[in-house]
């Protein structure tokens, strides 16, 4: 039987995940996922794709919500009221892989924060109260910030498959933090399980799939440094996950499509198969 054996949330995108035993899925993926997002002075947006340092940056939402600590190796740690939008129609225009969206900007202390640790002007934005992206996919759904889909499932098989291929080249294997799964599904036998998954019971939830997740430079970045480590994963993947949709494929995104309760230990149990 395959089961969760781990959640992660990564609230402000392209920065540290945080682990959980216990979650809310909502219909933006876990919550408070990819809820933030770091921006430079021309509102675009910020990844380890340009910026690796944000990999060691940690942010740690309070229980209630309410609350934002962001910490990093040498900067003392900022403690910040999360400005929701709700009492103020101010709003600031960014962009992410060229679309435009409309965010809450949360201070100048988040921003000089940011700016000091990641050596560059910065500043820190919420998914404001009306946002209604649509993503796109087999199953429409929605997100915060995230790249696409709300969810991101890896399995354990396909990891322990890529690590031995990697192996076997004399190279040093990759942890599954490379990845920054939401999700991460334990039980099944065969790698890339999770590619023909189509429907979903989980926990209180239910998922529909959406896509494959095509991998780019951020699993090239080791997660405790904020430093760049590659070629792996991606020269072995390259062997042999190639897709017809462009580059290569590790991993299943989802839209959620019931809400609920998740918990490591739950069933994910698949109600729909694919053929690929």
């Amino acid at each position: 039987m395959a089961t969760v054996v781990e959640l992660i949330s990564y609230p402000v995108k392209g920065c540290a995940g945080v682990p959980a035993d216990a979650a809310e899925l909502t219909e933006a993926g876990l919550a408070h996922d990819r809820t933030f997002l770091v921006v430079g002075a021309d509102g675009v947006f910020r990844s380890q794709r340009t910026d690796p340092g944000l990999a060691v940056i940690r942010p740690e939402v309070s229980a209630d919500g309410t609350h934002l600590t962001l910490s990093a190796p040498g900067a003392e740690p900022l403690h910040l009221r999360i400005e929701d939008g709700t009492a103020s129609p101010a709003r600031a225009d960014v962009t992410m892989f060229g679309a435009p969206y409309r965010a809450v900007d949360q201070g100048e202390a988040a921003a000089g924060w940011l700016s000091e640790v990641l050596g560059a002007p910065s500043r820190l934005v919420r998914v404001p109260p009306e946002h209604d992206r649509v993503t796109d996919g087999l199953t429409p759904g929605t997100s915060g910030f995230a790249d696409s889909s709300a969810v991101h499932v890896l399995s354990r098989a396909s990891l322990d498959d890529l690590n031995s291929r990697i192996a076997a080249a004399g190279r040093a294997p990759v942890p599954m933090t490379r990845f920054r799964p939401n999700i991460v599904v334990a039980g099944w036998d065969a790698p890339q399980t999770e590619d023909r998954a189509r429907r979903v019971t989980v926990g209180g939830g239910e998922l529909g799939f959406t896509k494959l997740a095509i991998r780019c430079a951020v699993t090239l970045v080791d997660p405790a440094t904020g430093a760049k480590a590659g070629p792996e994963p991606l020269r072995t993947l390259a062997g042999y996950r190639r897709v017809p949709e462009g580059g290569v494929a590790f991993g299943a995104k989802f839209s959620v499509t019931a809400t609920g309760k998740l918990a490591v230990g739950d069933a994910f149990h698949v109600t729909s198969w694919g053929t690929d």
